[in-house]
């Protein structure tokens, strides 16, 4: 049969109700009704499963679809069977089958009723399945979500991988791969796989114009900044992510704490309590879902206003598919990500005991995922760049719909060191990664470099004069304006394009963006703990220092006793004018308010009145009091004066970690005495001589105090003074 004997817009209308295709629907549909092996890339809402449905019904004989999802199969074949007057025109084949099940869907084959088969590549494979469909007239094998036949893709499945030689089985029939995302890696793997080199490719745009795409640093004020944002889309549908069920959990508490409809999902709770919270954000009883990726597979709700990442995804494919759930009707989506290095750090933890080859795919994903958080340049740019697009930053729809476009970096020229970048790939032969490639230009020698001799080269540390982190901007922006590219075959190589080459013999100026810096102070100790994430008034915070001057000096003490920094500007963000709301500021808990509040509450209502400050009530975000337990737990156990090695066991906490939630507690105004494990570590002149230190000190920071006392006290006895300290003068 061929295409053009069927008129395709009186079958669309027939079977579907349409009167026109979307964007590549009819080309795609054509060229299946054709016989050709096809090859479908187009995002998720984009109308992917008509480019089989339709020609499966039209065509003589059954369609086999291959799909990895059981809830997306039922989906599909009920929409299929409210089509038709036979309940048997689509049929599911898998696991949840009983053998009557089973018996019925042989029969309706048999008989010629069904034209769409949906089957699990595990069901496909199997011995009886395929005597089976071997006597049966297969029209085509449509192959849904191909990319996870890739390793490259975010959703590897290895079963995947045999569906080459099952369908070989089935005879010479045409077979056609649909994926919602694929980079070009991707692409050339499903390709590859499935023996198809001359497919027809139909690859729709990605850029998805109507969402704005927000990258924030974690702080540890994350939830405040959540509760925040989730408010100012009130009623509105929105989807959270976060990488483990104990998150989603204390997430979704703390939003419904906070009186927001939220429900959690994720695949420890059963599949009853599953499908009726999906239930209840599709009906809209609820507004929010916060959920592990486990989530929305099936979910087709139009009308998502926000998704946001709690944890960065492992790779941009799953960011993409995640953040494409956000307007899907068209109206503004808002993709807001928070990333912090040290959750990257954590995803390479959980890939250490995977083999190598994987780990090594893992690494250059989530590479390419922190290029994506740190880059300055337009995040759809970036984003389309890694699925092989081209987009014009200025001119291109949605080009300002990125936090990086509306709030642009300072640009610097980079004329010359682009120039250099670009002959250090060709003096190193193209053979290198991009780590190797700095370490030539900034003079570092590692195993790779030694072995091929590349410090003996003219160009080795000829970049010196610039930090690795200057460099690694420049490569990553060099490689979305198409100077470099990564190599397919040896993914993550860095390659010199024709363009770059062309730069060398005759430079322009580049004019290059200074990427995010997204690192909160290093110092681990608990004053950088609590940055917030609004802005805020600074006004405010000045005159609040002020008084925290007066007050400390009233009571004999350092200012950082009453209270610290991040909690004066926590309260220059949510203006409390109670003892009550004054508890709920970063870092200051009941005790502290109530022994040093008044004032600072009576100035702070002073300033909202003479300022007509309209006061954000709800941003006083109210805990869920899930740390509760464990700080009765810790004061409790102090008490009876048990070791601190002993506390931080019973809890399956490091040393660090008691230190920090013991902090946590007398900043917030509780007292700890911890006299008698101090006793077990110092001597009383020690003891006095640090305590004596904190009363005169400018700063309770305590890198500025290991470096005062030069060595003399160990850093973790200096913390443990200063709590002694904080808990005695302060609280």
């Amino acid at each position: 049969m061929n295409s053009t004997e069927i008129d395709l817009h009186k079958e669309l209308k027939k079977h579907f109700g349409f009167s026109q295709f979307k964007g590549l629907q009819e080309k795609v549909v054509r060229s299946i009704i054709d016989g050709n092996n096809t090859f479908v890339i187009m995002p998720t809402g984009g109308g992917k499963s008509l480019c089989y449905q339709l020609p499966a019904l039209v065509l003589d004989g059954m369609a086999i679809v291959v799909s990895p999802l059981i809830a997306l199969m039922k989906n599909q074949v009920d929409s299929i069977r409210s089509l038709s007057s036979e309940n048997g025109i689509a049929h599911v084949l898998n696991s949840s089958l009983n053998k009557t099940e089973i018996n019925q869907v042989h029969k309706d084959i048999a008989s010629g009723i069904t034209k769409l088969l949906y089957v699990a590549p595990e069901s496909l494979i199997k011995e009886d399945n395929i005597t089976f469909l071997r006597g049966i007239n297969i029209s085509f094998v449509a192959i849904d979500e191909a990319h996870c036949i890739s390793e490259w893709g975010h959703d590897f499945r290895p079963e995947y991988r045999n569906l080459k030689n099952t369908i070989r089985q089935l005879g010479n029939v045409p077979v056609i791969g649909l994926t919602a995302t694929a980079t070009p890696k991707v692409q050339e793997d499903i390709l590859k796989n499935l023996d198809m080199p001359d497919a027809a490719t139909f690859k729709a745009s990605f850029n998805r114009a109507n969402l704005y795409y927000e990258v924030r640093t974690k702080t540890k004020n994350i939830e405040s900044d959540i509760i925040r944002f989730v408010k100012q889309y009130q009623g509105k549908s929105g989807v959270i992510y976060c990488l483990s069920r104990k998150k989603v959990d204390e997430i979704a508490e703390l939003l419904q704490v906070n009186g927001i409809k939220t429900v959690p999902y994720h695949a420890g709770l059963d599949a009853k309590t599953r499908a009726k919270h999906q239930d209840m954000f599709l009906m809209e009883d609820v507004d929010v879902v916060v959920a592990t990726i486990a989530f929305g597979m099936g979910i087709d709700k139009p009308d998502v206003r926000f998704v946001i990442h709690h944890d960065i995804p492992k790779s941009l494919e799953s960011y993409y598919q995640e953040t494409g759930r956000a307007g899907r009707d068209g109206g503004e989506g808002h993709c807001l990500a928070y990333y912090a290095y040290k959750d990257i750090e954590k995803l390479e933890k959980f890939l250490s005991g995977k083999p190598i080859a994987e780990q090594e795919i893992g690494f250059a994903l989530l590479q390419e995922v922190v290029a994506y958080a740190e880059t300055s340049i337009s995040r759809r740019k970036f984003l389309l760049h890694y699925f092989g697009e081209e987009f014009d930053e200025v001119n291109g729809e949605g080009a300002d719909m990125d936090d990086n476009v509306r709030h642009p970096k300072k640009k610097v020229e980079a004329q010359k060191q682009l120039k250099l970048v670009l002959q250090c790939v060709v003096d190193t032969k193209q053979m290198y990664k991009m780590k190797e490639v700095i370490y030539t230009l900034i003079g570092t020698v590692n195993a790779v470099i030694k072995s091929h001799k590349a410090d003996a080269l003219s160009i080795f540390g000829k970049g010196k004069d610039f930090e690795d982190k200057y460099w690694r901007a420049l490569i990553r922006q060099a490689l979305v304006a198409g100077y470099l590219s990564k190599d397919i075959e040896t993914y993550g190589v860095i390659k010199i394009t024709e363009k770059g080459l062309d730069y060398i013999k005759n430079p322009v100026s580049f004019m290059m963006s200074e990427d995010h810096d997204h690192e909160e102070n290093a110092d681990e100790d608990i004053i950088s703990a609590g940055k917030s994430s609004g802005s805020s008034d600074e006004v405010l915070v000045g005159m609040l220092k002020e008084l925290r001057k007066k007050v400390a000096k009233k009571q004999a003490v350092p200012p950082f006793v009453v209270f610290q920094d991040p909690s004066l500007e926590d309260m220059a963000l949510k203006y409390p004018i109670t003892i009550d709301e004054l508890s709920n500021v970063h870092g200051v808990g009941e005790g502290k308010a109530k022994k040093f509040g008044s004032e600072f509450v009576a100035l702070i209502a002073r300033y909202v009145e003479d300022n007509d400050i309209i006061r954000p009530d709800d941003l006083v975000v109210k805990s869920t009091g899930a740390n509760s337990g464990l700080k009765l737990f810790i004061i409790q156990s102090i008490d009876r004066k048990l070791s601190l090695p002993d506390i931080a066991k019973t809890k399956g906490l490091s040393m660090d970690d008691l230190i920090k939630e013991m902090e946590n507690i007398v900043y917030s105004g509780t007292k700890l005495n911890i006299k008698y494990w101090l006793d077990e570590m110092l001597d009383e002149e020690q003891q006095e001589e640090i305590h004596q230190y904190f009363m005169e000190a400018e700063t309770d920071d305590i890198v500025v105090a290991v470096k005062e006392f030069d060595g003399d006290y160990e850093f973790d006895e200096i913390r443990l003074m200063r709590i002694n300290f904080i808990s005695m003068v302060g609280n």
